[in-house]
């Protein structure tokens, strides 16, 4: 898909990642679903090709780049590797933005030096009863003299067992025990004692990166850990959560690539394969549903691209942000199920990669905000704001 408002050095960037993705990344795509392995080689195509922490500030080793230039990036690799897509956006959003906006200078120079020699943070907020309400989480850390000891479990904690940095979420309480709201703390796994990977889970798709439990046994942090201090019980966590609007475009951004892959191998497909003594593509009904699926994208890419650009000097908007992942995330499965189905027999084989995607992309209504509760992310917003909605879309939250 291609779409016009790319300044002529991001036509450049998306061209040069299109080449990496369709080469190397591209054949390694199956084995790394199949040994369920987390693709270290590709790590280092993207650390060499300058992919890795590209949102850092210059000042800290990065290179400034804003989302819109990271969402090209995610897009161009996940429809060839999705697990590379990810490890795309996590490396540019969420936990390292986070602390780029609101760590101290010390934190800021450790995650940046960690994320650009190859370390994709993990983001820890999700628990065994605290998945869509985060406010119910009981992890703790507990105030007890000149350090923080912090006790609970994390789960679905994307990169567990192979990311380095915590960005850890947990309830703050006072040395009398009382909350004070919560906060997020850094921690290294292997430097940190306390942290303990527990499980690993086996997931239906996006299998060369773990998703796992951990668990914190009383792991002590000193005050330096703490990213943002806890400013009663909300404050501090929608300041953190605006780090996660990002995260949420760059999600919505993986399950779009995804798709557009999927769409271009059926649009191939469709040319090559004969029936009934001509292209398949002559027949009307198939037609009608590759016009749909390009429909579907480019409307999809069109919002991601938009919340993108909604956070200049900052953080994506969070209506935006939620309205890009519902509509991408829900049409994306769709457009991946259609394209299998142009292939028959051929699409459900596992040496097409047709079926990986449909496992893959599946993810995407589900983590990082599920599509039922950011209906309600969106519908809040509206109503609270009562925008009018315009040419240009919903405006603001």
């Amino acid at each position: 898909m291609n779409a016009s408002g790319l300044s002529s050095d991001q036509l450049k960037l998306q061209a040069r990642v299109r080449e990496l993705a369709a080469g190397p990344v591209a054949k390694r795509a199956a084995e790394v679903d199949r040994t369920e392995q987390y693709p270290w080689d590709n790590v280092e195509l993207l650390k060499d090709a300058r992919l890795l922490g590209m949102t850092i500030p210059q000042q800290y080793g990065g290179q400034g780049k804003n989302w819109l230039d990271a969402v090209l990036v995610i897009e161009a690799l996940s429809a060839a590797c999705s697990v590379t897509g990810r490890i795309a956006v996590e490396t540019n959003m969420g936990a390292i933005s986070a602390v780029m906006a609101y760590g101290s200078e010390e934190q800021k120079k450790l995650a940046a030096d960690m994320v650009l020699s190859g370390d994709k943070p993990a983001i820890c907020i999700t628990e065994p009863e605290a998945g869509s309400d985060a406010n119910g989480m009981t992890t703790r850390a507990d105030k007890k003299g000149n350090r923080y000891v912090v006790n609970g479990r994390k789960h679905w904690i994307t990169g567990g067992g192979v990311s380095r940095l915590h960005l850890i979420f947990a309830k703050v309480y006072d040395e009398k025990g009382n909350e004070e709201g919560i906060g997020g703390f850094l921690a290294i796994r292997d430097e940190t004692q306390g942290l303990k990977i527990t499980k690993r889970e086996p997931t239906m798709g996006l299998r060369g990166i773990p998703e796992a439990v951990i668990d914190f046994e009383d792991m002590e942090l000193p005050p330096s850990a703490l990213v943002i201090p806890p400013r009663g019980l909300k404050k501090g966590f929608a300041d953190l959560m605006n780090a996660y609007n990002s995260q949420r475009v760059g999600a919505a951004t993986v399950a779009l690539g995804i798709a557009e892959g999927a769409y271009e191998l059926a649009l191939d497909w469709s040319e090559k394969r004969h029936q009934f003594g001509r292209p398949i593509n002559e027949f009307q009904g198939l037609q009608w549903k590759l016009a749909d699926m390009s429909i579907k994208l480019r409307a999809a890419q069109a919002l991601v691209y938009d919340a993108a650009r909604s956070g200049e000097g900052g953080f994506p908007d969070m209506l935006l942000a939620a309205q890009a992942k519902v509509f991408t995330s829900e049409n994306a499965i769709q457009v991946v199920n259609d394209a299998l189905q142009f292939f028959g027999a051929r699409g459900y084989s596992r040496e097409l990669p047709l079926e990986r995607m449909a496992r893959d992309v599946r993810m995407f209504t589900i983590g990082g905000g599920t599509a039922e509760v950011l209906r309600n992310v969106v519908a809040g917003a509206l109503l609270k704001k009562k925008l009018p909605q315009t040419r240009d879309g919903w405006g603001k939250a």
